[in-house]
């Protein structure tokens, strides 16, 4: 009698983890009000890169630039019909057209994470001199607060309206609508002018990491590798494949984790797990920029993905 009640226990036990599993596949491929896109993939120098003279800039140059862009996302919850920005990069215009259709009213807040050129430098294009924006809400850490309103030509923009600024503090929930929030989270990085950030986005079903720019992962107070656990999606500093890239420059003055030094650190995380994880903000020398390269498909290969431009994902 004991047996058959053990047995009958392990059926069931079985049965609800089968049910838990399915309910959790369907979850992953439930669409929701909200999404995130991905509007740029490459460092702040964009590619073709100024002055580069390399086989990577080369096919660039000869058949007009590329349809990459600086690395940026825009958020919406299409119940509420709000829309955000995460990063200002110099390729604001044809991300907004991409984004928005070229609807810059319809845009609700941009969040920067940190005052390196690729991230807030596109700012300069809500001035009066481009679109002459009203109030746009712009989502700031203190530093970079201070930056802004501290010099030139970025403070005339809220001399003359063109932006509002929104305190943003470590770890405090910025709710923007019933559906969306986004929560900034410190991480070391160069910080000569601002303090640099990651974000949390979390929508209703799922939630997104975003950590475009940091140092090493050793050098945060945090685990990257629990952190990817945690959430569904982990867009990472994707940078430099490897120091090959770096030949001949003091790579301490432009740290970066390599994505084979990344890929070390995550090889013990599960199949689904490292399905989470999408390498972003990619030098214009790093070799997975080309779909062909031996490099992409070792890191396709190894369960790893590559952020891609226009990709929609459901939170």
């Amino acid at each position: 009698m004991n047996f058959n009640k053990i047995i009958s226990f392990f059926i069931l036990f079985n049965l609800f983890l089968s049910c838990a599993k399915n309910d959790q596949k369907k979850l992953k491929n439930l669409k929701s009000s909200v999404t995130l896109k991905i509007l740029g993939t490459i460092q702040d120098g964009g590619i073709p890169h100024l002055g580069c003279k390399k086989d990577c800039c080369k096919k660039a140059f000869q058949n007009g630039f590329s349809k990459n862009k600086v690395v940026s996302l825009g958020v919406s919850d299409l119940s509420f019909k709000k829309s955000f920005l995460i990063e200002a990069s110099p390729d604001i215009t044809a991300q907004l057209k991409d984004f928005l259709n070229n609807e810059i009213n319809s845009l609700d807040g941009i969040f920067i994470t940190h005052a390196h050129i690729g991230h807030y430098s596109g700012l300069i294009n809500l001035g009066r001199e481009v679109f002459n924006t009203s109030n746009i809400p712009l989502f700031l850490m203190p530093k970079m607060t201070d930056f802004i309103k501290s010099n030139g030509p970025w403070n005339q923009l809220l001399k003359l309206n063109n932006v509002e600024l929104k305190p943003l503090f470590n770890a405090k929930e910025e709710k923007l609508t019933k559906n969306l929030t986004i929560t900034p989270f410190l991480v070391p990085h160069r910080d000569e002018y601002s303090e640099t950030v990651g974000f949390e986005i979390k929508g209703p079903n799922r939630k997104a990491i975003f950590i475009p720019d940091i140092d090493k992962w050793e050098k945060w107070d945090q685990s990257i590798v629990d952190y990817i656990k945690e959430v569904d999606y982990a867009f990472i500093d994707g940078t430099f494949y490897s120091e090959k890239e770096v030949k001949g420059r003091d790579i301490t003055e432009i740290p970066h984790p390599m994505i084979t030094e990344s890929i070390k650190l995550f090889e013990n995380l599960n199949e689904d797990e490292k399905n989470k994880v999408y390498f972003i903000h990619l030098n214009h020398t790093n070799p997975l920029i080309d779909k062909k390269s031996v490099e992409f498909n070792s890191v396709k290969l190894q369960g790893f993905n590559v952020a891609e431009i226009s990709s929609v994902f459901y939170l």
